[in-house]
């Protein structure tokens, strides 16, 4: 069995790879907020509103997934 381990450090010194980490963590954390915000909204909406909008509600959270993060 073959094993890979990938390391990426964004750059030589400590203070770059810090800086390298809370960018990621902040980009994160935006794609969650839109994640949930879009939850959020989708769901506070009526069957009714969602059928006009071509969705049911087992459909929110892949929606929302897919708003977030893409496909």
């Amino acid at each position: 069995m073959t094993v890979r381990t990938e390391t990426f450090f964004a750059g030589t010194s400590l203070g770059e790879r810090i800086a390298s980490f809370r960018a990621e963590l902040a980009v994160k954390a935006a794609k969650r907020r839109v994640y949930n915000q879009t939850l959020s909204e989708l769901q506070s909406l009526s069957s009714r509103d969602l059928a006009d909008l071509g969705m049911s509600r087992s459909m929110i959270q892949s929606v929302a997934y897919e708003a977030a993060y893409g496909k």
